[in-house]
C-alpha cells in the first residue's frame, strides 16, 4: 500500500513537472538583465464591485465578442460628447509602483478587493527580430494582465515572479499597460483565508521592460555536486525558434573557466566543469563568483557563489563542516515605515539588524520575500530559509489547490536556484497533520527535490506530547520522515503556560535528523517595563527568552533556531487597545526601530556559539 501511494504521488508530481514545463517559466536574472523600469506613478481605480471587468449580468467582458468601451482594460475615451463611459483613468488618482496600496491611502488600508493599474509608455525595439516581455516581480494576489486591450494572460500568487511577452502587441506610442489586481482572500488560495499578517494589495515590486534577442537564454543552474564538490554541475536553457545545435559559452574568470557547449533539440546544454580550486562561499567567507554565459547575441552575467549543504546524522554541514543555524525569522515589511518592503535598502535594513543580532541565518516567513533579500544575504553571508506560502489550514483534497502551491513553488526556485545563501526550501507552516496534508506536502517535496537536487527540504511543524505526558515533547508527524530538517514551532511560556513552565519540559525526539526550532517568542511593547511575569513588557519577553534557550540546549539533536521574529509587524489578528494595535509585538525590534531587552539576550546567546 505504501509504495502505491509513493508511486501515486510521484506520478502526480511528474505530471504537474510536465504541465510546469509547458508553462514556460519567466525569464530568470532579470536581476541582471538590461531593462527599461516601468516603476513610478499608475494610475488607478478601485474596483469593489468590479464594473470594469464583469457586465450586470456578472458576464466577464474579456471573453465577450465584442467587450464595449465600459470594460476598464480597454482604456477609452468618449468619441462625441454624448457618450456615456462611465470611467476615466488620465483623471483618476495615482499610486506608486511597487508599493502596496494599503499604506499609501488611508481609504484603503483595510481594503481587499479589486484596484485596477493603468500605465502609459512609448517604446521601440533595438533590432526588429528582437522580442520584448514585461516582467513584474510580484502582484498580490489574482492579477489579469492587458496591453492595449488584449489579454496577456492571469497570473494568481502575491509573491512570485511573472512575465509575458508583448513583442506582437507593441506600438511605437502611446502603449497601455491595465492591470486589475484583487487581493481578496479566499479558501482555496494559497495562502488561503486565515493568516498572521497584513494582506497587502497592489503591485508591490518593479514592474520593467525586458529585451531580447529572437533566441535568447532563458534559464540556467549552476551549483556545485553534493557528492563532489570539484565539480559544478546544471544546465543551460535557451528560448526562441532556434534551438537545436545553437553554441552557448559558460565563463567563469576566476576559476579559469570558459565552457563550450551545444544545445540538444530542446535547446538545453548539461553543464559538468571540474574545478579543484573552487572557492567556497559560507557566511565567513561569502565569495562569489562573476559568471558570464553567452549564446549568439545574448551575453547575461551572475554573481554566483559555490557552496554544499548536507546532512548526516542529527549534522548540518555547510562544504563538509558543521555549521549551527544562528537565526531569525523575518516577515517582508518596510523597516520605520510599514507596509510592504521592496527596496535594496529595505533589504540591507534588515539583514543588517540580523548580523548585529550575531546570526548567520534567516528564515524568510512565511512567503517568498523580493529578491533584493536573497541577492542581499549572498553579499553578506547569511544562510537563508524561503517559504512557501501553505500557510496553516489549506484546502489540501482541491487539485487547483495544489496547482497553484506548486505554481508558487516552482517559480521560487526558478528565480533563487543560483543564491548561495539559500540552503533551504519550506513545504509549509503550522499545517494540522492529516493524510491529504502529507500527500500533498509530499509532493511538493519530490517537486523542489526533482526541480533541485543541492538543497535541503524542511517545514515548519507543531510540537507534541510524548505519550500524552505533558512535560515531554516529541515531533509525531508523519512529514517528518520527509524532510531533511526537523523544524517545529513551539510557544511554551506564551500560548501554553508561563516562562517559567519552560524549566520543566522535557524532550523526546527520536529521529536522527538536525533538529532547527523555526519559531519561539512572546509579545512585547516597546518602552513597557514591569515584573519578569507581567505579559507585554520587556522583562517578560526577556525572561521567556532566557529559559527557551536553556531548555532548547538539552536537545542533542538541536542544530539551529529563528525566533520569532525581528521586527514587529502589522496583522489584523492583534487589537488590543495600547499594546497591540494591530500589530504583532513579538520583534526583538520595534516598528520603528528600537532594540528591545530580549534583543540582547539574543545576541549574548550567539555570541557564545561562535
Amino acid at each position: 500500500m505504501e509504495s502505491t501511494k509513493y508511486l501515486l504521488s510521484l506520478f502526480l508530481i511528474l505530471s504537474f513537472t510536465i504541465f510546469l514545463s509547458a508553462q514556460q517559466p519567466g525569464i530568470i536574472n532579470t536581476y541582471n538583465r538590461p531593462s527599461t523600469s516601468l516603476n513610478g506613478y499608475w494610475k488607478y481605480i478601485v474596483d469593489p464591485y468590479e464594473n470594469g471587468f464583469y457586465n450586470y449580468r456578472l458576464e466577464a467582458f474579456e471573453n465577450q465578442k465584442d467587450p464595449g468601451k465600459n470594460a476598464f482594460f480597454t482604456n477609452s475615451k468618449p468619441d462625441n460628447p454624448s457618450e456615456l463611459i462611465e470611467y476615466n483613468f488620465d483623471l483618476s488618482d495615482s499610486l506608486q509602483v511597487p508599493s502596496d496600496w494599503n499604506t499609501q491611502k488611508e481609504k484603503l488600508f483595510y481594503y481587499e478587493g479589486s484596484l485596477w493599474y493603468k500605465k502609459s509608455f512609448d517604446y521601440e525595439l533595438e533590432e526588429p527580430s528582437n522580442r520584448l516581455f514585461v516582467h513584474f516581480g510580484a502582484s498580490n494576489y489574482k492579477s489579469d494582465v492587458y496591453l492595449n486591450g488584449k489579454k496577456l494572460g492571469r497570473h494568481i500568487g502575491g509573491f512570485t515572479p511573472f512575465s509575458y511577452e508583448i513583442t506582437e502587441l507593441l506600438d511605437a506610442r502611446d502603449n497601455y499597460l491595465v492591470v486589475k489586481v484583487d487581493n481578496k482572500r479566499i479558501k482555496e488560495g494559497v495562502p488561503t483565508l486565515n493568516t498572521d499578517w497584513w494582506n497587502y494589495g497592489g503591485i508591490t515590486r518593479e514592474v520593467k521592460l525586458i529585451e531580447t534577442p529572437s533566441t535568447f537564454i532563458n534559464d540556467y543552474f549552476l551549483y556545485l555536486n553534493p557528492q563532489d564538490p570539484t565539480r559544478i554541475q546544471g544546465y543551460v536553457q535557451l528560448k526562441g525558434k532556434q534551438l537545436a545545435n545553437q553554441a552557448i559559452e559558460v565563463g567563469i574568470p576566476a576559476l579559469s573557466v570558459t565552457l563550450p557547449l551545444i544545445t540538444n533539440n530542446e535547446g538545453r546544454a548539461k553543464v559538468d566543469i571540474s574545478a579543484k580550486q573552487i572557492r567556497y562561499w559560507s557566511p565567513d567567507d561569502p565569495f562569489l563568483h562573476e559568471v558570464s554565459i553567452t549564446s549568439g547575441n545574448d551575453k547575461i552575467k551572475d554573481q554566483i557563489g559555490f557552496r554544499t549543504i548536507t546532512t548526516q546524522g542529527s549534522k548540518i554541514l555547510l562544504n563538509g563542516s558543521p555549521v549551527f543555524l544562528k537565526g531569525i525569522s523575518i516577515h517582508e515589511e518596510k523597516p520605520f515605515k510599514g507596509g510592504r518592503g521592496n527596496s535594496e535598502e529595505d533589504a540591507r535594513q534588515l539583514l543588517s539588524w540580523a548580523t548585529e543580532m550575531g546570526c548567520n541565518f534567516v528564515r524568510l516567513a512565511h512567503y517568498p520575500h523580493n529578491e533584493h533579500m536573497v541577492r542581499m544575504a549572498d553579499q553578506m553571508g547569511l544562510l537563508v530559509w524561503e517559504e512557501n506560502p501553505v500557510y496553516w489550514t489549506i484546502s489540501w483534497k482541491n487539485p487547483d489547490t495544489y496547482a497553484n502551491a506548486a505554481r508558487q513553488l516552482e517559480e521560487l526556485i526558478t528565480r533563487d536556484k543560483n543564491r548561495a545563501s539559500v540552503i533551504i526550501w519550506s513545504m509549509a507552516n503550522e499545517t494540522p497533520a492529516s493524510d491529504a496534508r502529507t500527500e500533498f506536502l509530499t509532493n511538493l517535496s519530490l517537486l523542489a527535490r526533482d526541480m533541485d537536487p543541492s538543497r535541503l527540504i524542511s517545514a515548519a511543524l507543531e510540537q507534541g506530547r510524548y505519550n500524552n505526558d505533558p512535560l515531554i515533547r516529541t515531533i509525531d508527524d508523519p512529514f517528518a520522515s520527509v524532510v531533511d530538517i526537523l523544524s517545529f514551532n513551539q510557544y511554551i511560556g506564551w500560548y501554553d503556560g508561563l516562562p517559567d513552565k519552560l524549566s520543566q519540559i522535557k524532550w523526546r525526539i527520536e529521529q536522527d535528523k538536525p533538529v532547527l526550532i523555526s519559531e519561539f517568542g512572546a509579545g512585547a511593547k516597546y518602552g513597557l517595563h514591569g515584573d519578569k511575569l507581567t505579559r507585554w513588557t520587556e522583562e517578560y519577553q526577556e525572561f521567556l527568552y532566557e529559559e527557551t534557550l536553556k531548555m532548547l540546549s538539552s536537545i542533542p539533536q538541536l542544530q539551529g533556531m529563528s525566533p520569532w521574529i525581528l521586527v514587529d509587524f502589522r496583522s489584523p489578528r492583534r487589537v488590543l487597545p495600547r499594546i497591540q494595535d494591530g500589530w504583532n509585538r513579538k520583534g526583538l525590534i520595534s516598528e520603528e526601530g528600537k532594540r528591545k531587552k530580549a534583543f540582547y539576550t539574543l545576541q549574548k546567546y550567539y555570541q557564545s556559539k561562535d
